[in-house]
């Protein structure tokens, strides 16, 4: 997973307006320093990528290149998911549009599967979740290739903790919600609502912070109960606790699921030149 942005900030914590400069400048520089002329988004019509489409949005403005974002719909998508996508794409993006790739993914399926499923268990769906995930990325790398520019992750630092992530899909090359908790996701998308004068881009945003958060791969009914709890705000306060040193408070299953991710976090695991006892050279 490349992460682009570490956000050491000397602003006061809740300064949310003043955090979303930052990121937006620090991208703008990115996109400057490497010379590309366009970004690509997916847009889920989830808080993460509604969110994401705001910041590029103002800084592709003021760069003068383009935000393709796309709605890459598979299957189990659902028609609010789609709408909501929708309106953010249509809201925020210089091109949208939206892709169903259910028949390929089927395809694909049918071909990679080499044992006859009979019942589809929890283990089946996370693995062809990852799939759809996969031939998201391929699309959207894809995409930017075309138009010389890069693809915008939306993972955020809670996702980052709990793995809750598909290896080599639905990441990035930028990062810009990476050094944000779930939760603080939530309250920047808040606070940006209520600074947005356009209204069709405040109601996009509002209704992706009011939906119901979900992955949309069809493995669970929503993201935290795929997370083993009730709401973000006990997720984020588990883990916060969990790396202040407090082990034995909060939710167990959440602590369990960010210690058997950290393959995740080290990946690629490589053998080093010094193991080897080779000159670092």
């Amino acid at each position: 997973m490349l992460l682009s942005i570490t956000m050491k900030i000397s602003i006061q914590k809740n300064n949310w307006l003043s955090i979303a400069e930052f990121i937006r400048r620090d991208l703008e520089d990115y996109v400057v320093r490497h010379n590309l002329r366009a970004l690509v988004l997916g847009v889920s019509g989830g808080i993460d990528s509604a969110l994401t489409a705001a910041l590029a949005a103002e800084a592709c403005r003021k760069l003068g290149i383009s935000l393709y974002g796309r709605s890459i719909t598979i299957e189990t998508n659902t028609e609010a998911e789609k709408e909501r996508a929708r309106a953010v794409g249509n809201a925020f993006c210089t091109d949208f549009r939206e892709v169903d790739l259910t028949t390929l993914y089927l395809s694909v399926r049918e071909e990679m599967e080499e044992v006859k499923i009979k019942e589809i268990s929890r283990e089946d769906k996370v693995r062809r979740g990852n799939i759809k995930a996969r031939l998201r990325m391929i699309y959207l790398y894809n995409l930017a290739q075309q138009h010389k520019g890069m693809v915008l992750s939306t993972d955020n630092r809670t996702e980052y903790m709990l793995g809750f992530w598909t290896l080599h899909g639905d990441v990035g090359d930028y990062t810009p919600l990476f050094g944000l908790w779930k939760t603080e996701v939530y309250a920047l998308a808040r606070a940006w609502v209520e600074q947005e004068t356009e209204l069709s881009k405040r109601k996009a945003l509002q209704a992706c912070i009011e939906g119901l958060p979900t992955d949309g791969l069809g493995i669970s009914a929503s993201d935290t109960e795929q997370l083993g709890a009730r709401t973000y705000e006990e997720v984020d306060d588990t883990l916060k606790e969990y790396l202040e040193g407090d082990s034995l408070l909060g939710n167990p299953t959440v602590i369990g699921r960010h210690l058997a991710s950290e393959y995740k976090r080290r990946n690629p695991y490589c053998i080093t030149r010094g193991m080897l006892g080779l000159e670092d050279i």
